[in-house]
C-alpha cells in the first residue's frame, strides 16, 4: 500500500473520530462502472455471457461487502456496495479490494481484459432514434462509454436518523461538496483520459445516449445530487414493497425516503488511478464542514438559505492549458481547504485528548501527525511530479 493510501487512511480515522464527538457516524458508500472485453467462441465475440452470480461469490468469500450486476451498455458492469453499516474506512478497503481482485475473478471466466478505465472508446454500436429515450435506430455508429465511480454521503445521528432530510442539513452537506470539487477534481479525476470522458457528449454529440455529467452542478438531478422524496429520475425514494399481488407484482408500498436521502457525487472517473481512500477523506472533510456549519446554526437559531449555485465547469485537463486556464494539478496546489481540513481535525482531536485518560491521548497523539494533512496533499502532487505544463 502506498503512502497515499495510508495517510488517506489516518485522515479517515481523524474524521470519523471528530464526528463521534458529535454523535454522528457517518455512511459512505461507492459504485463503480467499467467493462471488459467479451470472449469469442468459434472465433465471434459473444456479449453478456459473464456469470455475475460466481464473481459475486468470490467477492462473498473476501468479506467484500457489495456486488457486481450488470450495466445499461454491453460489456459494461457496476459494482455496487452494500448497506451493511460499515465504517467508511471498511468501505474504502472494499473498493480497493475490488479493484485489486476484479481481473483475477473474471480471468477465471476466460475474459483476459478488464476495463477499470474513464471511457470505453467505441464501447458500443447502438445509436438512439432521434427525440426517443429508448429505441435505437438501425444504423450503427461508435459509441463511447462514460465509466463513473459515484461515492454517497449521509450520516446518522445519535439516535441512528438519517440527517440528510433534517432542517436543511441535506443542503448544506450538498453545497459543501459544490463548493469544493472543483479546486479538489484531481481527487476524483486522476489521469488525463478522466477529462476526456467529461467532455464526451460535446465532442461526439453523445448527449442522447448519454446521460453522464459534464460540470458541476446541484439539484436532485445534477453531478452532484441531493437525493431526498425523489432521485436522479424523478423516482420516489425509499419506496419498499409491502402487499404483492399476482405474478408477485407490487401492490402496496410503504414510503420511508427518509432513511434512503442522501447526496451522490457523480463526477468521479473508474481509473486504475482512482484511490478510494483519498475520496472517502475528501467526502469526509466535506462532511464534517456541513456538521460544523449545521451546528453553529442550530446553536445561534438562525436558518439557512441555500445560494443557488450556478453550474460550474470543469478544468479540461490535468495541465494547464494555457497561462490563464489552470489544470486540475496546479487548482489542486493552489487550493488550501483540504490540507487544513484535515490539520484542523487532528489538531481538534488532541486538544479533546488533554480531558481524557493518558492511555487514550497518547494512542490520539502518537496516530495523527499535526501536518497529516498537508503529507497528504504533497503526497498527491508528488504523483504527477508536478512542472509548468501546456498543452
Amino acid at each position: 500500500m502506498n503512502d497515499i493510501s495510508l495517510l488517506a487512511q489516518q485522515a479517515i480515522r481523524a474524521f470519523e473520530q471528530k464526528l463521534a464527538i458529535y454523535g454522528i457516524t457517518p455512511v459512505i458508500h461507492f459504485e463503480l462502472e467499467g467493462g471488459y472485453q467479451p470472449k469469442k467462441v468459434d472465433g465471434k465475440v459473444k456479449h453478456n455471457l459473464l456469470n455475475y452470480s460466481q464473481i459475486n461469490q468470490q467477492l462473498n468469500k473476501l468479506h467484500i461487502q457489495g456486488e457486481l450486476k450488470p450495466e445499461y451498455w454491453r460489456n459494461q458492469w457496476e459494482y455496487v456496495s452494500h448497506f451493511n453499516g460499515q465504517s467508511p474506512l471498511t468501505e474504502a478497503k472494499n473498493l480497493a479490494k475490488t479493484m485489486q481482485v476484479l481481473p483475477q475473478l473474471f480471468k477465471q471466466q476466460g475474459i483476459d481484459e478488464v476495463l477499470i478505465k474513464p471511457v470505453l472508446w467505441s464501447g458500443d454500436q447502438a445509436r438512439l432514434l432521434t427525440g426517443c429515450e429508448n429505441i435505437f435506430s438501425a444504423n450503427s455508429q461508435a459509441v463511447h462509454i462514460p465509466n463513473a465511480v459515484q461515492i454517497n454521503v449521509s450520516a446518522n445521528n445519535e439516535q441512528g436518523h438519517n440527517m440528510v432530510p433534517e432542517h436543511d442539513f441535506g443542503e448544506i452537506l450538498q453545497q459543501c461538496l459544490l463548493t469544493t470539487s472543483n479546486s479538489c477534481c484531481l481527487i476524483f479525476l486522476p489521469e488525463e483520459e478522466a477529462f476526456k470522458r467529461i467532455q464526451l457528449k460535446q465532442h461526439f454529440q453523445l448527449d442522447a445516449e448519454l446521460s453522464s455529467p459534464d460540470n458541476i452542478s446541484g439539484g436532485h438531478q445534477g453531478s452532484i445530487a441531493l437525493y431526498k422524496q425523489f432521485g436522479k429520475h424523478n423516482q420516489p425514494m425509499g419506496q419498499t414493497p409491502v402487499i404483492y399481488g399476482l405474478n408477485e407484482n407490487a401492490l402496496v408500498y410503504s414510503d420511508n425516503w427518509q432513511s434512503t436521502s442522501r447526496v451522490e457525487h457523480r463526477l468521479g472517473a473508474s481509473s486504475i488511478h482512482y484511490c478510494p481512500f483519498t475520496n472517502v477523506a475528501f467526502a469526509l472533510a466535506n462532511l464534517v464542514d456541513a456538521v460544523d456549519i449545521y451546528q453553529n446554526l442550530k446553536l445561534s437559531a438562525q436558518q439557512y438559505q441555500q445560494a443557488e449555485f450556478v453550474p460550474q465547469n470543469l478544468p479540461v485537463s490535468l495541465y494547464d492549458t494555457e497561462p490563464e486556464q489552470s489544470g486540475a494539478i496546479t487548482l489542486f496546489e493552489q487550493e488550501t481547504w483540504f490540507a487544513e481540513r484535515i490539520n484542523a481535525t487532528v489538531n481538534i482531536l488532541k486538544d479533546a485528548a488533554h480531558s481524557t485518560s493518558k492511555k487514550d491521548k497518547t494512542a490520539i497523539i502518537d496516530e495523527f501527525p499535526n501536518d497529516l494533512g498537508t503529507q497528504l496533499k504533497h503526497a498527491i502532487l508528488a504523483k504527477y511530479q508536478q512542472t509548468p505544463v501546456f498543452r
